[in-house]
C-alpha cells in the first residue's frame, strides 16, 4: 500500500457553517476559518436598523474571514413560507415582503459582491394550498419559471436558487429537471430536499444531482431518513454519501446545514465536515491503491 499524505485541500469537501447575524453565534462559527459561510435571516432583519447590522456583519466576515458568503433569504413571513407560488392578491403581505426584501439583499450583494439564496419552493400541505391556487400544475410551474427568469435577469449574478420538496419547485422530476436545464438558473442542491422530495429514492436522489451539477453553484449538505424534512447530522440517515461525494460540482461551495439544539453552537455542522471529509480521503486513499495495483 502506497503512503498517502492528507494534502491540505484535500478535494471537494470544505467547511461551510451557517449562523445568523448574532455576535454570539458569529464569534462561535467564525473561530474555525470556515471557508464558506451562509447568514441565516429573519423577517426582522429587514427593519432599517437591524438590516445595517446586517450588512456591517457580511462585510466583516468578507474582509476578516472569507468572501465566499450567502445570505440566504428569510423562509417566511407571517403564516406563509415565501414561495415563488404567492400571489400579490391572495397572499400580499407576504408577496410584498418576498419581492422587498428579494430587492433589498440584492442590492447589499452588488454592494459588497456576495450571494443571496432565494427558494423557488417549499413543501408540504401549504404548498399544495398555494399551487391549488392555480388552474393546472403546469400553470404553477409556468408561474414559478416566469418570477425565477425574472429575479436572475436583475440580479447581476449574485443570485441563487434552492429547490424545495414541492412540484412547483424540485430536483428529480425529469419534466422539471428539463426546464430547469432549458433555463439555465444558478442553483442551489438541499441534498435532503431532493431525497425527501423524492421519496426516499437513492438511485433517484443521484440522477437528479447528474442532472443538475452543471448548475448547481453551492449544496445544503443535510442527512435525512427520507419522510419529513428531520436536518440529521451526515451518517444518521438515509442518505448514501459515498455515492453522493463523487458526484458534487467541484466549483461549487458547501455549508452543513443541520442544526444544534442551541444556535449558539455548530457541532453538528462540524461533525458533518469532518463526516465527509474522512470518506473523501478513504477515496482518495483507494484511488492511490488502485494505482498501485
Amino acid at each position: 500500500m502506497a503512503m498517502f499524505t492528507l494534502p491540505n485541500n484535500p478535494g471537494k469537501v470544505q467547511l461551510g457553517l451557517k449562523a445568523g447575524a448574532e455576535p454570539q453565534q458569529l464569534l462561535d462559527r467564525l473561530k474555525y476559518r470556515p471557508t464558506v459561510f451562509e447568514f441565516f435571516t429573519a423577517v426582522t432583519d429587514f427593519e432599517p436598523t437591524a438590516f445595517q447590522t446586517l450588512k456591517q456583519s457580511v462585510r466583516f466576515v468578507r474582509d476578516t474571514v472569507t468572501p465566499k458568503i450567502v445570505i440566504h433569504h428569510p423562509m417566511a413571513y407571517g403564516d406563509w413560507h415565501l414561495d415563488q407560488l404567492l400571489d400579490p392578491h391572495r397572499e400580499a403581505a407576504a408577496y410584498h415582503f418576498l419581492q422587498r426584501s428579494t430587492a433589498q439583499l440584492l442590492d447589499l450583494a452588488n454592494d459588497l459582491n456576495v450571494r443571496v439564496l432565494i427558494h423557488g419552493g417549499y413543501g408540504g400541505a401549504e404548498s399544495r394550498t398555494l399551487i391549488a391556487e392555480y388552474p393546472s400544475l403546469a400553470v404553477a410551474r409556468h408561474t414559478v419559471a416566469t418570477r425565477l427568469d425574472h429575479l436572475v435577469a436583475q440580479a447581476n449574478g449574485h443570485v441563487i436558487i434552492e429547490n424545495g420538496i414541492t412540484p412547483s419547485f424540485m430536483y428529480g422530476d425529469p419534466e422539471l429537471d428539463r426546464t430547469i436545464l432549458q433555463h439555465g438558473w444558478p442553483l442551489v442542491c438541499d441534498l435532503s430536499h431532493v431525497f425527501i422530495g423524492l421519496n426516499g429514492d437513492m438511485d433517484r436522489t443521484m440522477a437528479a444531482l447528474t442532472r443538475l451539477k452543471p448548475l448547481i453553484q453551492h449544496y445544503h449538505l443535510v442527512d435525512s431518513l427520507g419522510r419529513r424534512h428531520d436536518s440529521l447530522p451526515l451518517g444518521r440517515g438515509l442518505i448514501d454519501w459515498r455515492r453522493v461525494l463523487p458526484a458534487l460540482n467541484p466549483a461549487a461551495t458547501m455549508i452543513y446545514e443541520v442544526p444544534d439544539e442551541t444556535d449558539a453552537t455548530c457541532a453538528n455542522m462540524l461533525q458533518s465536515y469532518h463526516y465527509l471529509r474522512r470518506l473523501e480521503v478513504q477515496q482518495l486513499e483507494n484511488q492511490v491503491d488502485a494505482g498501485d495495483a
